[in-house]
């Protein structure tokens, strides 16, 4: 190595999520010096905003809770649902080596991950899962154990906690959101602890008591710490180095407002998400996705690694896709809400600008998300849509940010501020400023076959997917109920995304190549900052993150010679 470094390690990851997170673990163990880099004051990354879920096909938990799953199976599917361009190399890479990733995490970590009956999201596909258990979710983490680095730990999203601070597991989300037996004393009891935590709750607004991605990332954090990893915050990447033969050799970053130069002997990785919030690459490169402050993602992720692996010869795919969701924004926040569980339930519609349906709302978020964005870029009526529902809805379940039991003038101003509210569905749709008449026949439309269970012309509630959202206490379809209770309500609905997915193209081992195709020595990509093997597709809960892990933990076995 050169003498003009300021710092020598073997391997230097860029970004501190999950996929960056656990390949600096994985790198230590097998006895490299490594160091992590995160451009912002807070770590975690979107895997923090997130629910922590990991898509592992034939996983040893999915064996403990029954779930005997086939890999090619696997394969199958997702290959059928990906972009074509990308390599069946890529997709094997990730279903064959999942399950050994996450028995290398439950190992030498303290995350626990259990398998989940959450069906696939095309679960009637070839190679599909309709009784789910590909999906896993972590358990709750202790964050005490991370001492004073959990003041500087992301926040998670509002759509995944409540009243912005407090966490919750997804069994609690149900418990909420049907109000079964004994909720009211179960958030009287988190609430107070939450509130009785001194004397942190003087100093910071974190829950010590860390679930979905939170937990996560604390988990993966709290194992760093134990192998001696440093982890450098507010330190930005400004540049790839490379030697005469071409081979990434280093990074230079800002530190303490000054140019530090990292020399990584054996490897760069890059994990530092996609460009959710760079909106002239979005402009650039995602026509169908055009409004950064729609995205999910965290405002750290502006693709600046994406451009730095560009800057010296590497290629790139699919840099139009993304994780494709519908939103809600609340003025004044940074990023949409993602909006999951509630479109599944009855007594709510979706409408366009003209008052009409034309999607199955109950659909996985990314391909209502697709539709969404496809119908405002072919008819600009689309941007926002409406969610729709009775006062009936209003009273049993959120609506995003929309609290049930909370009277309307008690609400945030800015909620109020987006809240539309009618007396009869024509008052209500003079407030959207939809013609009366068309709001009023597609309800009528919709009502008529909702009252027998059925949606002629969407099919929602038919898949299995569908159902898992909706109110199983509600039947003979849980996610068809007619709107007939008055007043009538609207929120505005936005298509978003939680980041973006096409990036640096790599290889089956995370190795970033070049427009040849060939690999650029020294350099890996994992995450939002390397295209997705699911192309622009979305087979299960989880292909975000699972993929992030694994190709971190690839990476790390390829630079380290690993080969246990």
């Amino acid at each position: 190595m050169s003498d003009n470094w300021d710092k020598t390690v073997d391997i230097v990851v860029v970004g501190s999520g999950a996929g960056g997170m656990l390949s600096a673990l994985v790198a230590a163990h097998n006895h490299a010096d490594v160091l992590i880099v995160e451009k912002e004051k807070l770590w975690g990354g979107t895997s923090a905003t997130s629910g922590g879920g990991i898509w592992i096909p034939g996983s040893d938990q999915a064996k403990a809770a029954g779930f005997e799953d086939n890999l090619d199976d696997a394969f199958k599917y997702v290959r059928a649902l990906s972009a074509d361009n990308v390599p069946d190399a890529n997709i094997r890479a990730y279903v064959d080596h999942a399950a050994s990733m996450l028995r290398w995490v439950t190992a030498h970590t303290k995350v626990v991950y259990t398998s989940q009956p959450y069906p696939d999201y095309h679960a009637e596909n070839p190679g599909g899962s309709t009784t789910g258990f590909r999906t896993h979710l972590p358990e709750l983490f202790d964050g005490k154990l991370l001492g004073d680095d959990l003041k500087t730990q992301r926040m998670p999203s509002p759509a995944a906690s409540l009243f912005g601070y407090l966490q919750w597991t997804f069994a609690e989300t149900y418990e909420l959101l049907y109000r079964s037996r004994g909720w009211f004393k179960h958030l009287v009891i988190n609430m107070a602890k939450y509130w009785l935590d001194w004397p942190l709750r003087f100093t910071s607004r974190k829950d010590r008591r860390l679930t979905l991605g939170n937990a996560l990332t604390g988990g993966l954090r709290l194992a760093l710490k134990e192998a001696d990893v440093p982890l450098w915050l507010s330190t930005p990447m400004q540049e790839l180095v490379r030697d005469a033969s071409g081979r990434v050799t280093g990074i230079v970053v800002t530190r303490n407002g000054k140019s530090f130069r990292i020399a990584a002997r054996k490897g760069v990785v890059l994990a530092a998400g996609g460009f959710d919030k760079n909106q002239l690459m979005r402009d650039a490169n995602a026509p169908l996705y055009p409004r950064a402050l729609h995205s999910g993602g965290v405002t750290s992720n502006t693709g600046d690694a994406i451009t730095a692996g560009q800057a010296i010869g590497a290629d790139t795919l699919n840099m139009q896709s993304a994780w494709a969701a519908p939103v809600f924004y609340v003025p004044g926040e940074d990023r949409g809400r993602l909006v999951t569980i509630e479109r599944a339930l009855p007594g709510c519609i979706m409408v366009n600008q003209k008052g009409q349906r034309y999607l199955n709302e109950a659909a996985s978020y990314h391909i209502v998300g697709q539709q969404m964005a496809q119908r405002a870029y072919d008819h600009g009526d689309a941007s926002p849509s409406w969610m729709v529902f009775d006062m009936r809805y209003r009273h049993q379940f959120p609506m995003g940010p929309l609290l049930p039991l909370v009277p309307d003038w008690a609400q945030a101003g800015a909620v109020k501020a987006i809240m539309k509210k009618g007396r009869t569905v024509e008052e209500l749709a003079v407030a959207m400023g939809v013609d009366p008449a068309a709001l009023s026949a597609t309800i009528a439309r919709f009502n008529q076959g909702a009252a027998v269970g059925e949606d002629p012309d969407f099919h929602r509630g038919d898949a299995a997917y569908d159902k898992m959202y909706g109110d199983y206490r509600h039947q003979p379809n849980p996610c068809l109920r007619p709107l007939t209770d008055a007043p009538f309500y609207a929120l505005p609905i936005y298509p978003g995304d939680i980041g973006t997915n096409g990036g640096l193209a790599t290889n089956a081992k995370a190795q970033v190549v070049d427009t040849q195709g060939q690999p650029i020595a020294g350099l890996y990509a994992v995450g939002n900052n390397a295209a997705s093997a699911m192309g622009e597709s979305y087979p299960g809960a989880g292909v975000t993150i699972g993929p992030a892990m694994t190709f971190g933990y690839l990476a790390a076995r390829e630079m380290t010679g690993a080969n246990d």
